[in-house]
């Protein structure tokens, strides 16, 4: 087209189809009759502008958009930001958040593929093979391959390095198939096993160069490289050298996808006061884990307040060949019953927390709640003492004439006992609540408090206490057979009630040993009866985690935790940033 015909085209006049026609019509009308017919075609525009914007409006929805910052505090300092070295809750956040393994735990319990493209289980249950995704990297755009994760299941695996993951690891037999396959052998079936493979996997070419000596002092500790979905984009240091401030940035090529937040800052504080008043100070948008009597002074809104029930099991741990009074199945049945339970959770954890009367915590298999809490509770357990020949002295202490042996002169034998226990807020104030009960029932107990250290190696480990209110983490796997199986009775053992039973052992071992969730429940089942036929302990409560987060952030799905790190099990999936698109446009 020439520019002589396009000027022809932009200086021709168009006109309305019988446009003056309409204009001769309207000039005739009156002017009341114009003011009427103009008031109905405004009419007519809005009413179909609105009807227009409602249709589209209908094919229109919200969907998470790319954007944003949250801002974290963190009780700690970062020292092993590392998955095979990591304890501490600020270094399992950071890690959480910067690596990735060949699996990830989901919310509700369940895994996810997140570096493995798929895997196998040989039908004897002793090898798993995994393949690996085509195109996986690490933050530093080194390409991820079967190598790293020989690597780190070695460095794991060494017992030069003392690492945590150490024991999950222990007799398992690596494999290289080729260079995206892996294989790991067990010597026995174990079903938790494969919860192990959420083990973040560190880069071989940053690390193969660094000794077994030199690996805790590694710089790569604190500036880690990993393939998880946030990556470091800046770390901020006190003037004494540590870092107080992480500023994590959306990995573009996370495998499960970009995460929706783009940038997520961690702050680290020394002490929970400080942590608290970086929140009321507005520095901080979110935090976790603090004690229920600071929520008040916090002014926090229902709806950003997140609770998630913890596998964490509190009870009082009785040790019969300390004090020998346990030995009387009478006596622990009776201080079981007598304790409120409901008090101590409504009292010491301020509602936040379920009560309990199994070692299996109620987050992960719902168990009924069978502890009394009727006014007569007491005259039961009274009642249970003095049915057995249990009789109250002067001083309302109940005593028991017992003899050593046949023909021998008896004695008494007063209910008298101590309760040990750490130097923690929770746990004082549940100790000196079972105190007064088991007073008021007619029990001398005396509560004994340990810094946590002390009470770790010089009371637990040697197992010198009478009696132990302490917790215990159970984990995602259900295994626990290290808490109650009678092999786990002297230290390293976690059997701190020192239970011995041969029929829950076998449970114990079935349980591990078991892939069918419908067997798996019902060797849990006999367990929990074995145990509440056995009385080895008194179960109290089951903590909640508490979680402060602002109600910008979308999506946060908690599900049950092991630890409070896997609260960002789903982090890729927060949002704060919405958009509208039409639902054809959704994948």
């Amino acid at each position: 087209m020439n520019k002589e015909k396009i000027r022809n085209i932009t200086k021709k006049e168009y006109h309305l189809p019988y446009s003056e026609r309409i204009m001769r019509v309207i000039n005739a009308f009156s002017i009341t009759e114009k003011v009427i017919f103009f008031f109905f075609v405004v009419v007519f525009v809005v009413s179909g502008i609105t009807l227009l914007w409602q249709v589209n409006k209908s094919f229109l929805v919200e969907v998470p958009d790319y954007g944003g910052t949250l801002t974290e505090g963190i009780v700690g300092s970062p020292r092993f930001i590392n998955p095979i070295l990591s304890v501490s809750d600020i270094d399992r956040d950071l890690t959480n958040l910067i690596y990735s393994g060949l699996l990830r735990a989901r919310p509700d319990g369940s895994l996810i593929l997140d570096l493995a493209e798929s895997y196998t289980i040989s039908n004897d249950s002793l090898t798993y093979t995994f393949v690996l995704k085509n195109d996986i990297y690490f933050h530093d755009g080194a390409k991820v391959t079967v190598d790293d994760i020989l690597f780190t299941i070695e460095r794991a695996q060494d017992s030069g390095l003392k690492s945590p993951r150490k024991t999950n690891w222990e007799g398992v037999k690596s494999e290289k198939i080729d260079e995206r396959t892996i294989s790991f052998t067990l010597r026995q079936p174990y079903s938790p096993f494969i919860q192990n493979a959420t083990l973040g996997i560190l880069p071989k070419h940053i690390w193969n160069k660094t000794s077994i000596e030199e690996f805790p002092w590694s710089q790569f500790n604190i500036k880690p490289i990993g393939t998880g979905p946030y990556k470091i984009d800046n770390i901020i240091y006190t003037g004494s050298g540590l870092p107080s401030e992480y500023r994590l940035v959306a990995n573009n090529k996370y495998t499960l996808g970009k995460p929706y937040i783009t940038n997520l800052i961690i702050k680290a504080y020394q002490n929970e006061k400080d942590l608290v008043e970086g929140y009321k100070k507005g520095d901080i948008e979110s935090l976790h884990s603090i004690e229920t009597k600071q929520l008040p002074a916090l002014r926090v809104k229902q709806e950003e307040l997140i609770l998630a029930p913890l596998p964490r099991v509190f009870g009082v741990f009785f040790n019969q060949n300390v004090a020998p009074i346990f030995v009387n199945k009478e006596v622990r049945l009776a201080l079981d019953i007598a304790v409120d339970k409901q008090a101590i959770v409504d009292t010491v954890l301020e509602g936040y927390g379920q009560v309990i009367d199994s070692p299996l915590p109620p987050a992960i298999i719902r168990s009924e709640n069978t502890n009394s809490v009727s006014e007569n509770r007491l005259e039961k357990a009274k009642t249970l003492l003095i049915k057995a020949g249990w009789k109250q002295n002067q001083s309302g202490i109940f005593e028991k004439n017992t003899s050593v042996a046949k023909g021998a002169k008896k004695s008494p034998v007063t209910l008298s006992f101590s309760i040990s226990t750490g130097n923690a807020p929770e746990l004082k104030a549940t100790a000196y609540l079972l105190q007064k009960e088991w007073q008021d029932m007619g029990a001398d107990v005396e509560v004994k408090i340990f810094e946590i250290g002390d009470l770790n190696q010089n009371i637990i480990r040697p197992r010198k206490y009478d009696a132990l209110l302490f917790g215990e983490i159970v984990g995602r796997d259900l295994d626990l057979y290290p808490f109650w199986h009678s092999s786990q009775r002297v230290d390293p053992g976690l059997n701190i009630a020192l239970y011995t039973n041969i029929k829950a052992n076998k449970l114990l071992e079935n349980i591990r040993k078991e892939t069918d969730e419908t067997l798996q429940k019902k060797y849990f089942d006999a367990f929990k009866k074995e145990i509440k036929n056995d009385v080895p302990a008194v179960f109290t409560y089951s903590p909640y985690f508490i979680y402060l987060i602002p109600k910008k952030i979308h999506n946060v799905t908690l599900g049950t935790l092991t630890t409070p790190s896997e609260r960002f099990s789903n982090i890729f999936e927060w949002y704060i940033e919405t958009n509208h698109v039409w639902k054809i446009f959704i994948k």
